[in-house]
């Protein structure tokens, strides 16, 4: 696994694809955030509201987004995270999380991500600014 201390301005993260969005990821991720809006799991309600079928909530995409930074929970955590929703997730679909290192400061390191469907449309856009730990700090050698 890569060491994001080590990683250089243009480097990237492996990229992580989740499987097919199901209807059940989508009534799991209502349940559990509260947000029981009808056209995230009942089609005839996504299509009453003119959409094509029913839409994944923008938090559940965004909330994935993150799974490209837990393999360095032992290096840091991710300080600021912020997005824009740029694009609708349907059924099916599969999504493509990437990020790449745009700036690296002494105590953190700086991202662009992103989520883009199989078709290559980017569907969020997001910076993150990942806190590294200082090995003496946390008593590490």
């Amino acid at each position: 696994m890569t060491n994001l201390a080590k990683l250089q301005p243009g480097d990237t993260l492996a990229e992580v694809q989740l499987a097919p969005v199901s209807r059940l990821d989508l009534i799991k991720y209502a349940g559990a955030s509260g947000d029981f809006n009808p056209i995230h799991t009942i089609d005839a309600e996504a299509e009453k509201a003119g959409l094509p079928g029913i839409i994944a909530h923008g938090m559940w995409t965004m909330g994935n987004l993150s799974k490209l930074f837990t393999p360095y929970h032992e290096e840091g955590f991710i300080q600021e995270f912020t997005t824009r929703f740029a694009g609708m997730v349907f059924l099916d679909d599969v999504i493509t999380l990437k990020a790449e290192l745009t700036e690296k400061r002494e105590d953190c390191s700086l991202f662009d991500a992103f989520a883009e469907k199989q078709d290559g449309t980017r569907v969020i856009k997001g910076k993150v600014k990942f806190y590294l730990y200082n090995d003496e700090e946390y008593g590490f050698s």
